[in-house]
């Protein structure tokens, strides 16, 4: 039992190195590679050649270095014997790394003396990054199976971490595992196969295909999560399959895998710039390949969700919206919108409209009140109609009285003409009523036209009103009107004198102004 646990120890302590490897070497090792070709690009371009030869030979000893880190990350099994392969792997990359360094101290001290200090400053950036990795070197004696494992923590704390996170490489799966549906398109009958498999035990729905233009079929059918695209296929490519997904709007939104033996990296930067979401080479690690299906079902998911969220906003925002238009005007409701507070206009010309029902207070004694809501809703929804015919704006309703301006919020040179064919409309459709024996009640209409103040009042149930002169005076020609008449003031008369008829009706006393000179409007 006892050796069992020194095993695996042992074995984690092998992983742990190659880790550190990964992390501590890798970088610095092509840096060393990096400045010497730095370095033989620019003495070539100088004309110092008496440079070349073992600025080639640092290279080569970068080269060679880079080669035996390959070879220490590429090792599956760890040798049981951490000591002897520390020890050998250490001497393996101490024997490049002391040429490279013999022969850069040798260079600075050659251009040193030839007065060539730009090749000196490059080569001593060289020496520093060979002396950074004989450090790192040294520091590997820290691994070995009879130290103290916390002291080794402790020495090299990336390893370290690196030990706790594979411990239990399937805990976060265990936690958190996101199904959904899958295609696979992989010509590999085998390939495909395997996929479906592994994928279906996994929990997922897996559907597969064999070439391009079915799996382009499949996908416009919708209903998919992710597609894993092999590159490398008969009729059509990878590439080709790819942009086609990504260039029809019913597909574009599906996260797309590419899997391929290809894994040069102008392959993948290819995927990626047509708008894969992943690069996975065959031959692929499962729990690799597990973690990255995780990652784009969740990133999908949730842009799913957050379009769902964005639509939903919309269509509340349009409601909205909607319900502001049935209470102020659309140009009031974009000055809101943009942050407007005070909604105030002197609008100089405006046409206003007072209709009102006659006989209206008898009927509603004797009419049960849903019978006379549902008739006073019939005939105000069908003045309703009339002002977005005409273009009219309805302002309010009072009791049994209708009122409409035309010229407001925006003012129009014809409102005084839409607004005489308005009020006869209106009359009119009141008359169709009653000759149906929809309706009892008569109409009486006053009208006239002039400057008016316009704006919102109010913080809760707030409405957009009109007040001025022109707005009482035509409140006075509705009540001093008669039943199925169109009572309007002299000023508003020339206005459509030759236009519309006009019945001379005489002066009328008008409540605080006086005598009047009024017209009956006729066709």
């Amino acid at each position: 039992m006892g050796t069992r646990t020194e095993k695996s120890e042992a074995e984690r302590i092998g992983r742990a190195l190659q880790a550190h490897l990964r992390e501590e070497f890798t970088a610095p090792a092509a840096s060393i590679t990096g400045f010497a070709e730095i370095a033989v690009e620019e003495t070539a371009r100088q004309g110092m050649h008496q440079y070349r030869a073992d600025l080639s030979r640092i290279r080569d000893a970068g080269q060679n270095l880079q080669e035996c880190l390959d070879q220490a990350l590429a090792q599956k099994e760890i040798p049981q014997d951490i000591e002897g392969y520390r020890s050998q792997l250490r001497h393996d990359l101490r024997t490049p790394i002391n040429a490279a360094k013999g022969y850069a101290e040798i260079l600075i001290e050659d251009a040193a003396n030839a007065g060539h200090t730009s090749v000196v400053s490059d080569l001593r950036k060289l020496l520093e990054a060979v002396e950074g990795m004989l450090e790192r070197i040294d520091a590997l004696v820290a691994f070995t199976v009879n130290s103290d494992p916390e002291a080794a923590k402790k020495a090299l704390p990336a390893a370290a971490r690196v030990m706790t996170a594979i411990s239990d490489p399937e805990a976060g799966q265990r936690a958190r595992r996101i199904t959904g549906s899958i295609l696979v398109v992989d010509d590999n009958e085998a390939n495909r196969e395997l996929f479906a498999r592994r994928l279906t035990r996994e929990g997922h729905t897996v559907v597969t295909a064999r070439h391009g233009a079915a799996a382009l079929t499949i996908a416009q059918n919708g209903g998919l999560d992710l597609i894993l695209l092999d590159i490398l296929m008969p009729d059509i490519s990878g590439f080709s399959v790819l942009a086609t997904l990504k260039a029809d709007p019913r597909t574009r939104e599906i996260p797309v895998i590419m899997i391929s033996a290809l894994d040069d990296v102008p392959s993948i930067v290819r995927c990626i710039e047509g708008g894969a979401a992943d690069f996975v080479a065959k031959p692929f690690e499962p729990a690799l390949m597990r973690t990255r299906l995780q990652s784009c079902l969740e990133n999908k998911f949730l842009r799913d969700r957050e379009r769902a969220m964005l639509e939903e906003i919309k269509a509340a925002k349009e409601k909205n919206e909607s319900l502001l238009l049935n209470i102020l005007p659309k140009p009031v409701v974009e000055r809101i919108q943009t942050g407007e507070i005070m909604v105030a206009d002197h609008i100089d010309e405006a046409t206003i409209i007072f209709a009102d029902l006659a006989d209206f207070t008898p009927l509603s004694l004797t009419v049960a009140p849903v019978e006379l809501v549902g008739l006073l809703n019939k005939i105000f929804s069908a003045f309703d109609n009339l002002t977005q015919r005409f273009g009219a704006e309805k302002i309010k309703t009072i009791g049994d009285c209708y009122m409409a301006a035309i010229g407001v919020p925006e003012p129009r040179r014809d409102s005084v003409e839409l607004g005489a064919a308005l009020a006869l409309a209106m009359r009119d459709e009141v008359a169709e009523m009653r000759a149906s024996g929809r309706c009892t009640m008569g109409i009486r209409i006053g009208m006239h036209c002039g400057p008016v103040v316009a704006g919102v009042i109010g913080l809760q149930k707030f409405a957009y009103d009109i007040w001025g002169t022109t707005v009482n005076m035509a409140s006075r020609m509705e009540s001093h009107g008669e039943t199925g008449r169109i009572h309007v003031t002299e000023t508003f008369a020339r206005r459509v004198e030759g236009k519309f008829g006009l019945v001379p009706r005489g002066a009328v006393n008008v409540k605080d102004v006086g005598p009047v000179n009024t017209f009956f409007l006729e066709r």
